[in-house]
């Protein structure tokens, strides 16, 4: 389940980098930089003489980073000259008391307005109750939408930009090679002010983020009411299912049932390409009141048909709505698409080298091998929902009905959950003072959606864990996706609280974090007390890991097929995305899946929920699975706590840096293909 991202600070999320001055010099309309280079040449060689000789290389970049960022509506050129040699600091010592402060009042307002809008997103993401238009609009205010505009107005940002300058990727990555801590600190600082975005283009993009997130929030699918042609139905009558992560949950705990649980996996995975296709009739979402049999899209109320309209493409509305309101910011940013913007800005890793990548594992020979193994063990040809196949979890061969009678007794409130977790900390390994610190600073709350995990913005607050918990107790569904939170929540308030340097607090992309959540997750079982003594444990963890890189591989070239579709196609109405979505997904799932499951035009790629209220999120899934595995390969010769913590501790470096740091390689396929070699020797 992805973290929830808050456009609090926006240039930290979505404007990337600031090049140099001639690239930046068309980002704006109407209001222009003005800074010569002439200028820019005078202004670094008066201040010189008063600048420590191992500071003329940031004198250089600041004073160039700054003019790049000015504007005529911010002075003229004998202004900006005037500024910068009355606020470039060039004795070192005094720029670090510069650092603390700036840092100090930044935590204050990244923390202040995440709590604002966690506050005011409250309604929205916790079951208090109906949900009013009121409700919606506080819940999509973006309160911190005038900050960075404010920022350069009073100067602040230009005062930051000027003494702590930005540094490419490819600057990081080399000079950071021979950085200190503190000069790493320096340089996170001046990535908060690379560009210069409108608010009114900042709200707009929290207001339709907001839409979206309840779109996806109120997409439950009442499964009792899910009929064949008799009228019967295969689920329970009070089971809701949202869509599509406990679609796709149901599907896999259906594996360890042998009576109809292949007939009801085939019944999910219609419903599934129904709401893809948007053949679903809009009237049964969310609602308890018809039956609906998705073979054949007939809806029913008290025996008799209803006539049901489709949902006319609401699903692909809401992926438009969401792309325009990023393309809009496009022209404010050197990283000039949303695409470059999520990957080369805040993954930090360029979608060319992501989409190489991950073509090359889905490539690999080890795909079918896997395949043919899955296939024998489910005695069957493979069926598509089987890129789900969950047979290589422990978890796997006990009837969940068991597991929720566990969880259900032992957490039947958040506050139960809440409770526990300083215990589930110890039986990980950490100290019972260390847990009490950790557990201290997580709050538990129950959610109206699946779940998600909220990170503190400043020491002091809490990071809150939200999962869906019903009236009968936490469910296993539920419990397990806690435990993914959990994970979240543990990385959050390391990276936080013991992260030396408050610019450095975090992790290098989303990716890192959802590492951890994946390790937490996969230790679900133990944290129940329910011990794999299998000594094909760890060649089956390694056959898992890889056949859900393989399914959340495709699912994310189809989410980057798709964005790039739409900057070609930018005037494309919902229909038009519809049916370029949909071949999209049938083209990358017949280039890599159809040779393996043997039937070919599977549209199942394009399921995901994260494709309309987390735009571009995907990929961070597949890094943070191949990230989970040297994670995990390093923690085999390690205590589990105490290098967790170390590791977490390293805050937000480039991933190229963080991945040396913490486990002594680079991020590859390579370590994961050569454990599946082994694994398949031994699961035979």
């Amino acid at each position: 389940m992805r973290t929830i991202l808050i456009l609090l600070f926006v240039s930290a999320v979505i404007s990337g980098c600031t090049p140099n001055v001639s690239e930046n010099k068309n980002v704006t309309t109407g209001d222009m930089p003005n800074i010569s280079e002439v200028t820019i040449d005078k202004v670094i060689s008066s201040l010189k003489g008063s600048t420590d000789k191992d500071s003329y290389q940031r004198l250089e970049k600041g004073v160039k980073h700054a003019a790049s960022l000015w504007r005529a509506s911010d002075g003229t050129e004998e202004e900006f000259v005037d500024f910068c040699e009355k606020n470039f600091t060039g004795d070192s010592d005094r720029l670090f008391k510069v650092y603390e402060k700036a840092s100090r009042n930044i935590e204050i307002l990244y923390g202040y307005f995440n709590e604002i809008t966690l506050g005011l997103r409250k309604p929205l993401d916790e079951p208090m109750g109906e949900i009013g238009p009121i409700d919606e609009m506080f819940g999509s205010y973006s309160v911190g939408a005038h900050l960075i505009e404010d920022m350069y107005k009073n100067k602040i940002a230009f005062y930051i930009a000027l003494n702590f300058p930005y540094y490419s990727l490819k600057e990081k990555e080399e000079f950071g090679k021979n950085w200190s801590r503190k000069e790493w600190a320096y340089a996170r600082l001046g990535d908060v002010f690379t560009s210069r975005i409108p608010s009114d283009l900042i709200r707009k993009a929290g207001e339709v983020g907001s839409e979206s997130e309840m779109y996806i929030a109120r997409y439950n699918i009442y499964m009792g009411n899910v009929v064949d042609g008799t009228g019967k139905s295969l689920f329970p009558a009070d089971m809701v299912l949202l869509a599509h992560w406990n679609l796709r949950d149901e599907i896999k705990s259906n594996y360890a049932n042998k009576t109809n649980g292949l007939e009801k996996q085939g019944t999910i995975y219609k419903v599934m390409t129904r709401i893809i296709d948007q053949s679903i009739p809009a009237d049964v979402i969310n609602n308890k009141d018809l039956k609906w049999d998705p073979a054949t899209n007939q809806v029913t109320k008290d025996g008799k048909p209803v006539d049901a309209a489709s949902e006319n493409n609401a699903r692909y509305q809401q992926i438009l709505n969401n792309f325009r309101a990023m393309k809009a910011m496009d022209e404010y940013t050197p990283l000039n698409s949303a695409i470059k913007r999520a990957f080369e800005g805040n993954m930090e890793i360029t979608q060319p080298e992501a989409e190489k990548l991950f073509r090359e594992f889905l490539s690999s020979k080890e795909v079918k091998q896997v395949a043919a193994l899955i296939s024998k063990r489910l005695g069957r040809d493979l069926k598509p929902w089987d890129i789900w196949y969950d047979g290589f979890k422990a978890r796997s061969g006990i009837d969940e009905t068991k597991l929720n009678a566990i969880t259900e007794k032992r957490y039947p409130n958040a506050a139960a959950f809440q409770s526990d977790i300083p215990r589930m900390l110890m039986t990980l390994g950490f100290s019972k003072e260390k847990a009490n610190y950790i557990a201290d600073k997580i709050e538990v709350d129950p959610a109206r959606g699946s779940g998600h995990a909220w990170g503190a913005s400043m020491k002091g607050s809490k990071a809150h864990l939200r999962t869906r918990i019903p009236a009968s107790g936490m469910n296993y569904k539920g419990y397990n996706i806690a435990v993914h939170e959990f994970g979240h929540n543990v990385e959050q308030t390391i990276s936080l609280y013991d992260v030396d340097y408050y610019t450095l607090h975090g992790v290098p992309n989303t990716a890192f974090t959802e590492a951890l959540a994946f390790v937490f997750q996969k230790r679900d079982l133990m944290l129940l007390g329910i011990n794999n003594t299998d000594t094909k444990k760890e060649a089956l963890e390694t056959l898992d890991n890889f056949w859900s890189l393989y399914e959340i591989m495709g699912v994310s070239l189809v989410d980057q097929g798709m964005w790039k579709w739409m900057y070609d196609n930018p005037e494309a109405t919902p229909a038009q995305l519809k049916e370029a979505v949909l071949k999209i997904a049938k083209d990358v799932w017949n280039e890599y899946y159809a040779p393996v499951f043997g039937v070919k035009d599977q549209t199942i790629l394009a399921i995901y929920s994260h494709m309309i209220n987390a735009p571009l999120y995907l990929s961070n899934y597949a890094f943070g699975y191949l990230i989970q595995f040297q994670i995990e390969q390093h923690l085999k010769n390690s205590d589990f706590a105490t290098e967790v913590e170390r590791i977490y501790k390293l805050g937000r470096l480039t991933p190229v840096a963080w991945m040396k740091e913490a486990v002594h390689k680079p991020i590859s396929i390579t370590p994961v293909l050569t454990n599946v070699d082994e694994a398949l020797k031994i699961v035979k």
